[in-house]
């Protein structure tokens, strides 16, 4: 009999040999496991939550960098709407008075026309019925010629002016335009960061908001070592300062001293006035681009308490900064201004003992701190205003 062949399923072992189909097999299911193993690393991994705390830390700053820029495209849109204001008030009233002008010269042209001004001096006389209405009536047109000619004056004048004044005024509302546009865009900056920040902070736990909790009091605790080391240091040079006054000072004059300390004085009552001021704003929050009475940004802050002691500083950092006399850190007195970070975005009122009062971020409220508040060596300089 012929012998048949046994089918068998291919893929089956044949004598301890895996067939080529379930070898096949067998090796795509190693790559596609290979492939799934390599592709989970792939996926964005969770931040951790020193990144995190960072993270928000740049975008809080990126946005108060942004709020001061908004604070001062603000101001400067405020001058511009008043100058154009201005500009468009005096271009009204210069156009009524050109109206009257024209309408003066137009009545003038209508005179000489009833009265017929060509008509020659001798004939007028001679048909004049009084000769002394003749030349009453000539001095009153010598007197009418020299007032047309004024008038005349007066109109070409004020047409250029009034021209000049439109000219300044068209470009001082294309100004304005361009401001409102770059104000607008600086809001826009400051809400996008704050946002974005917020939203970092919304995916943290429960557990990882009292971790980062845990980290900003570490920070705290390490910054107010740093306050607490720099007030030693200012008090024991003080007391060295002192005892050299006092070892100088014997059988010398005292008029340059009596006007150092006159002048230190008068610093130090307007400076005690701002700092009463500062906290009783303790606890209000802080709000970007707010001046007060309910809130403030750091610059609005510092601005409203040296109002308070009759001192106009200027309303942004960029421009406090400027406002006063630059002194070390190592000289810092009450009242001064401590800014912080090289783009001068930030600023506190300085209350000795390395201490400050401050607005110091969206989320937070006017509050003492260490001029080290933020961990890391981020003063910029202090000034003393006034």
């Amino acid at each position: 009999m012929a012998s048949h062949r046994k089918w068998r399923p291919s893929g089956t072992r044949i004598a301890g040999i895996r067939t080529p189909a379930l070898a096949t097999a067998a090796l795509t299911s190693v790559a596609l496991l290979s492939q799934t193993a390599n592709a989970a690393p792939s996926a964005n991994p969770r931040p951790s939550l020193e990144e995190v705390e960072k993270k928000v830390n740049d975008l809080y700053h990126q946005a108060e960098t942004a709020t001061e820029k908004y604070n001062a495209t603000r101001e400067k849109t405020a001058k511009q709407k008043e100058r154009v204001d201005t500009l468009l008030d005096d271009v009204a009233e210069r156009t009524e008075k050109l109206n009257t002008a024209r309408e003066e010269l137009g009545s003038f042209a209508a005179a000489q026309y009833r009265t017929g001004a060509s008509t020659p001096g001798t004939a007028t006389l001679l048909l004049a019925d009084d000769p002394q209405d003749y030349f009453d009536q000539t001095q009153l047109m010598s007197r009418l010629t020299t007032r047309q000619k004024a008038s005349v004056d007066d109109y070409v004048a004020e047409q250029a002016a009034t021209t000049k004044k439109r000219a300044e005024a068209t470009e001082s509302l294309q100004s304005l335009t361009a401001s409102q546009k770059a104000l607008k865009t600086s809001k826009a900056t400051v809400q996008r960061k704050l946002t974005e920040a917020r939203g970092l902070l919304s995916t943290l736990n429960a557990e990882e908001k009292a971790r980062l909790a845990a980290i900003e009091k570490k920070k705290q605790e390490q910054a107010a070592a740093k306050a607490a080391e720099l007030a030693r240091q200012q008090a024991a040079a003080e007391k060295a300062a002192q005892q050299q006054s006092s070892g100088t000072t014997t059988g010398s004059t005292t008029g340059s001293t009596t006007g150092s300390t006159a002048t230190d004085s008068s610093y130090a009552t307007k400076a005690a006035k701002a700092l009463t001021f500062a906290r009783t704003q303790i606890g209000k929050p802080y709000v970007w681009g707010a001046t007060g009475p309910d809130s403030y940004d750091c610059s609005g802050l510092t601005q409203a308490a040296w109002k308070a002691a009759g001192v106009s500083l200027p309303r942004v950092t960029y421009d406090q900064v400027n406002a006063g006399t630059t002194v070390s850190l190592a000289d810092a007195q009450p009242g001064d201004l401590v800014f912080f970070y090289d783009d001068i975005s930030h600023v506190g009122l300085y209350i000795g003992n390395g201490m400050m009062i401050h607005a110091p971020k969206p989320g937070a409220y006017v509050r003492e701190e260490s001029i080290y508040y933020d961990g890391t060596s981020a003063i910029h300089s202090v000034v003393r205003p006034a």
